[in-house]
């Protein structure tokens, strides 16, 4: 089975020192260090789990926008059918997609949304990989009956364990002896053991062309991270993907959408002949990548958002962000495409002269509604908001 290829479709901060807007200032953790906090749930919007050092805060109301956000994204992509909640992804090859579950478990156990985080896990458990039954199969159609192949893809796969982790934190219950058997399914079919890094799917096995091919946007290093805590040797994993994050070569900071023996792919390998450009699925890098530079403060994943932050803000105003680029940083179409803008805001998060930029990146996100074929850029940008917001956690 091949990866969906989505259609093309068509913060933002304070210092964390200081107060923006009338919002009180963030909290963070000393110079250098992890951040840390007690165990319990972590209700939206409380700020339990503080961001790094220096991390950049919206102004105004953050949280109260990314909650009118949500309810805008549930209304236009949750759907009830088959017994049980799902994400539609309209703008997919196939009406509903693991990529597009894990999304949903992951915003789900964010805004603290227990029914809507059951229903869609529900959806997940009855559609098993042919391959490995604690993984997810990949696509379905109309009907809600698993297509083309029945095999997994990777990136729904993290989330969904990722998401069964934040679970257990917010509600307590069985999530966490879910989310350890799919942590061990996840290392067995979808690591490769020779590079440590993540495959496409469980249907890469090493005797495959593409078993040493690796999509830079299922690099979730934050991910790697909670995982450690259950298996250990996810930081070797972690450790493996930052290793590569810092050898690709360029000023940009960009990362190809995919790699191959650790060098950017030429051509056409999965999707189309622009695998080896930031395209339609690097373009999540900066927001992954973000996510665990401002929870962790690892100066490896802070030192490549950063960079990627230094780049895309002299072009200097969000709407000329294009649908893509070389790792040089030439436009591959013009811009702007939504969801190429929203994960530089996470980005932005650690730019420590960014304020400026971060702001402009926030005025642009908050003022696009939802359009009903939204799906991939509006859940994109769902997830940098709440990055952004100071509302994501590593669990």
């Amino acid at each position: 089975m091949r990866r969906l290829t989505l259609i093309s479709l068509a913060v933002l901060l304070a210092g964390a020192a200081g107060c923006a807007g009338g919002q009180p200032a963030a909290r963070t953790a000393p110079a250098g260090a992890a951040t840390t906090a007690a165990d319990g749930p972590v209700p939206f919007g409380s700020h339990r789990v503080p961001y790094a050092q220096g991390v950049l805060r919206p102004k105004g109301d953050a949280d109260g926008q990314v909650r009118d956000y949500y309810a805008g994204w549930k209304a236009a992509f949750v759907t009830a059918k088959c017994g049980s909640r799902q994400v539609i992804s309209p703008d997919a090859d196939h009406p509903y997609v693991a990529e597009a579950q894990g999304y949903g478990l992951v915003i789900a156990a964010t805004m603290g949304d227990r029914e809507l985080f059951d229903g869609i896990l529900a959806y997940v458990e009855a559609h098993p990989s042919v391959n490995n039954p604690d993984l997810l199969a990949a696509e379905q159609d109309g009907k809600c009956e698993s297509v083309n192949g029945s095999d997994s893809a990777t990136d729904g796969d993290l989330d969904v364990a990722y998401g069964l982790l934040m679970a257990q934190r917010q509600w307590g219950g069985g999530y966490r002896d879910k989310a350890v058997r799919r942590i061990a399914a996840i290392k067995e079919s979808e690591v490769n053991p020779d590079t440590k890094l993540v495959k496409l799917g469980d249907w890469a096995t090493q005797d495959d062309p593409l078993a040493k091919v690796s999509r830079t946007s299922d690099w979730m290093i934050d991910h790697f991270r909670a995982f450690e805590k259950i298996d250990p040797a996810w930081a070797e994993i972690r450790r493996a993907h930052q290793k590569l994050i810092a050898e690709i070569p360029g000023e940009t900071g960009l990362l190809p959408d995919f790699v191959k023996d650790g060098r950017p792919v030429k051509g056409e390998v999965l999707e189309d002949p622009h695998d080896g450009d930031y395209n339609w699925n690097a373009l999540r890098d900066p927001w992954r990548i973000g996510a665990d530079a401002v929870t962790s403060g690892d100066p490896a994943s802070t030192a490549a958002a950063r960079k990627m932050s230094a780049w895309i803000s002299k072009v200097g105003d969000p709407r000329r962000i294009a649908g893509g680029y070389t790792l040089g940083g030439r436009p591959l179409e013009e811009g702007p495409e939504p969801a190429f803008v929203a994960p530089f805001a996470v980005a932005a998060l650690v730019q420590p002269d960014g304020q400026v930029w971060l702001d402009k990146l926030w005025a642009y996100l908050t003022s696009r509604k939802i359009g009903e074929k939204d799906y991939f850029a509006a859940t994109v940008q769902l997830q940098s908001m709440i990055v952004a917001s100071g509302n994501h956690w590593v669990p």
